[in-house]
């Protein structure tokens, strides 16, 4: 399979680098076509304000198969997730989300990539981090590439239009697979997490980075 990314303009560049095969979204369980099935381009495009509705609904896709109770459609975080995603779509520069559409269903996969501002040191004059999250493929459309597919976009976005050279992203068990396969793998300091209203996460999570001069 072969993934080619789209812009906001609609312009369709020339394929990009071949892909392998597809993964399951972490916390799903596999179904679909097998992995190893002839399958068509993968085309990719950059998420605009207009889908905004769809990063939600993905979102509520991804926390409900890690355990946390999303509520219904007028669930309070909807709206206020709806919001953030209008907001930081208009913010290109620091902030990108990508997707693939199916003609049935709109959009039906996503990641999001955001950077951090972190103080400079010596191996990161710019402070800038890169965070990826709301890795998630609706479960009609599983084990097609599609999450591969937007996380490529995401970190050639990383490697060609910011400084951020330490990429982060946290992983449940299922999705370990795909990432390290992209070249993540747990940092040498991990991660430590404290909730103040004491409550506890539902599912384990594996912090991973990925980091280099370069990222595709």
């Amino acid at each position: 399979m072969r993934c080619m990314k789209i812009g906001t303009d609609g312009e369709l560049p020339a394929p990009e680098r071949d892909l392998g095969s597809g993964q399951a979204t972490p916390g799903q369980a596999v179904s679909g076509p097998a992995a190893s099935d002839p399958a068509p381009d993968v085309i990719v495009r950059r998420a605009t304000a207009a889908d905004a509705d769809a990063l939600v609904r993905l979102r509520a896709v991804m926390l409900d198969a890690m355990g946390t109770r999303v509520g219904g459609d007028d669930a309070p975080w909807r709206a206020r997730a709806r919001t953030w995603f209008t907001e930081r779509l208009a913010a290109t520069g620091e902030f990108a989300a990508f997707v693939v559409d199916d003609p049935e269903l709109g959009v039906v996969s996503n990641a999001v990539g955001a950077c951090d501002r972190h103080a400079p040191g010596p191996a990161n004059l710019s402070g800038l981090h890169g965070h990826i999250s709301n890795v998630c493929t609706d479960p009609r459309r599983l084990r097609r590439g599609y999450a591969r597919a937007c996380m490529e976009a995401v970190l050639d976005w990383f490697a060609d239009e910011t400084q951020a050279r330490v990429i982060n992203l946290n992983a449940t068990s299922d999705g370990v697979g795909l990432y390290t396969g992209l070249g993540f793998a747990n940092p040498p300091h991990p991660a430590l997490q404290v909730r103040l209203d004491g409550t506890v996460a539902p599912v384990p999570v594996i912090r991973q980075e990925r980091t280099g001069p370069g990222l595709s």
